[in-house]
């Protein structure tokens, strides 16, 4: 049964969030120091992954009701920028693929500029901001193949109604850094490869293997609802679910990979 008890989100002052969230970063970064050599690097010229996983791509530029297409055109550099360090990376049996730890921290001085972010469930600008794109993108592909995805954080928040939605609600993974991350781990005895590129529409990404995949996978959604919650705003629920199916036999398996609870930024009731 889906929870669908959301409670009213809490504001914390700007010098409470800007330590808390210091300390998080410290935290993480002794983590990764206490288990360095186990995450994947990029691996220039690297063509051992021949075999396709999944391709897909996402619109670069989407004009947003009340924000400044500047925005928007910011973000493409953001991700021209973060792309870069992760393109190529290969995933070998054991290790751990992790988006920040490819990145690194998002500084003006990197060439990073102001692009979206959300804050507690207000729209702002922020250096770096745009990068959730490049985490959705990620955690689609990651749906469709063998990776284990060992972190991923859902957005709190549906900020703007659904225009052209072609896959489920919620099918992403919010980032900041570098607590809150999408990491992936290689389970299997194969080699993965991740490939990232821009054109002029869209942020393109695949995901390729060393062998042929086994499987084929389809994700979908269950219980969508919105719900009016005791404290006079509106959420939003649903849960993902993903088929393996093998291909040899079309024999299958279902597993419920996210539940997800979203504090809603618009009134789901006004007309389209």
């Amino acid at each position: 049964m889906l929870t669908n008890h959301v409670e009213k989100p809490q504001e914390r002052g700007a010098l409470r969030s800007y330590l808390g969230k210091e300390y998080y970063i410290l935290k993480r970064k002794l983590l990764w120091l206490r288990n360095r050599g186990k995450y994947a690097i990029a691996v220039p010229q690297n063509d051992i992954c021949r075999y396709p996983i999944i391709q897909h791509r996402s619109f670069l530029l989407r004009p947003l009701k009340d924000v400044d297409m500047i925005l928007q055109h910011n973000k493409v550099t953001n991700l021209r920028l973060a792309i870069a360090p992760i393109n190529g990376v290969v995933i070998k049996p054991g290790q751990i693929f992790s988006i920040w730890k490819l990145v690194g921290r998002p500084k003006r001085s990197k060439g990073y500029l102001d692009g979206l972010v959300l804050h507690n469930g207000q729209i702002s600008k922020g250096c770096g901001g745009g990068l959730c794109q490049l985490g959705n993108l990620l955690y689609w592909m990651a749906l469709h193949s063998e990776l284990d995805i060992v972190e991923r954080w859902r957005h709190g928040y549906d900020v703007f109604p659904d225009i052209n939605r072609t896959i489920p609600f919620a099918c992403g993974a919010t980032l900041s850094y570098n607590y809150v991350d999408l990491q992936l781990k290689n389970n299997t005895p194969n080699t993965y490869r991740i490939n990232l590129w821009l054109d002029e529409e869209y942020l393109n990404g695949e995901l390729l293997s060393d062998n042929p995949s086994q499987y084929r996978f389809e994700v979908y959604e269950t219980d969508h609802m919105f719900k009016s919650q005791w404290w006079g705003g509106y959420t939003r629920h649903n849960k993902i679910w993903r088929k393996r199916i093998l291909t040899e036999d079309n024999s299958y398996t279902e597993e419920l990979m996210a539940e997800n609870h979203a504090v809603m930024m618009y009134n789901p009731l006004l007309p389209y």
